[in-house]
């Protein structure tokens, strides 16, 4: 099976780059600078234990792909960017294709079930960062992430086991999960804090402004009767996973933070934390946090260099009298 990466970023990037050293076919698709970079010089890969530079086949869009029967596309671009990759991909490739959503948030599988007839969820627990082109960090080691996955919206087949099987293989913990869309909620309630890191001078209370983003959150999947995988099971899986120094490569932050700092003001918040916002008004729960951190996301991304950021303390007073 070929590993078409969609998107070689932060997840992406890592993903191409340990399983191309496992010896699977792997071809990227990255845009810009970074695909340039990429091209000329190899994929630059470095993680806790090692580094290294990979000459990994590179294309900037998807009409330069022939496709084959056995390929697998691994959609790792974030949430904002989804519809565009679909639209892109369903021109040049055929609507058998099988497509691994590698994203955060539990919105991109529907989405493409209209374009692709075999859709697969896929969780995504990666420490990694992409702030230079041609140029990944993954600050985990052994394993480099957590990629469970399974059909959607429910059941594994022969390709989610041989999924799991080669992301196993290439140094990551990954199952095929009959239910991984329970867990991706799970993953969908650490993500509500992405902007935080944005939006704070300081971190002291920041785990009591999760909890009342997740009460809000929590509140909206009963009322949905959404299957989200408890905080006990969700933090033994999550846990396998163990970040780790990088040498002369800290840990950028965030994937909504990663967002801001390479210059981009379409984030994924909408698709997280707004993910919560849009449950609450169609069952008619109040989730003034999750709304207020959304405002506040969009607008230090349009203008990052003039948002006044404010201490966790003042954020917890405007989120509990939301």
């Amino acid at each position: 099976m070929r590993m078409i990466i969609y998107g070689a970023g932060a997840i992406g990037g890592t993903l191409g780059s340990r399983l191309h050293l496992a010896g699977f076919d792997v071809l990227l698709i990255a845009r810009g600078a970074h695909a340039d970079a990429i091209r000329a010089q190899g994929l630059r890969y470095c993680n806790p234990e090692s580094e290294m530079t990979q000459p990994i086949p590179c294309v900037n869009h998807p009409d330069r792909i022939i496709f084959q029967p056995d390929d697998a596309v691994l959609l790792t671009v974030k949430s904002q960017d989804t519809l565009q990759a679909l639209t892109d991909l369903a021109r040049v490739a055929p609507s058998s294709i099988r497509v691994f959503c590698a994203q955060n948030g539990v919105q991109n599988e529907a989405l493409a079930l209209r374009f692709f007839k075999h859709v697969y969820g896929m969780l995504v627990l990666c420490p990694g960062t992409h702030l230079t082109p041609g140029e990944v960090i993954n600050s985990a080691a052994n394993p480099g992430g957590l990629f469970d996955t399974g059909c959607y919206p429910q059941g594994i087949d022969a390709a989610a086991e041989a999924m799991a099987t080669a992301l196993t293989q290439a140094g990551f913990s990954a199952a095929a999960d009959p239910n991984v869309m329970a867990i991706k909620y799970a993953k969908l309630l650490q993500n509500l804090g992405n902007p935080l890191q944005l939006l704070l001078s300081d971190v002291d209370r920041i785990r009591e402004i999760m909890r009342v983003l997740t009460k809000e959150a929590l509140s909206c999947f009963a009322a949905a009767n959404i299957d989200c995988v408890d905080a006990k099971t969700s933090r033994a899986r999550f846990g396998v996973v163990q970040p780790g120094a990088v040498a002369n490569a800290p840990r950028g932050g965030s994937s909504t933070w990663q967002s801001v700092a390479r210059g981009q003001q379409q984030i994924e918040t909408p698709f997280l934390n707004g993910e919560i916002c849009q449950l609450g008004r169609l069952f008619q729960i109040p989730t003034p946090a999750n709304q207020l951190l959304l405002t506040l996301s969009l607008e230090v991304a349009a203008a990052p260099d003039t948002f006044l950021t404010r201490s966790s303390e003042d954020l917890l007073k405007d989120l509990n009298m939301a």
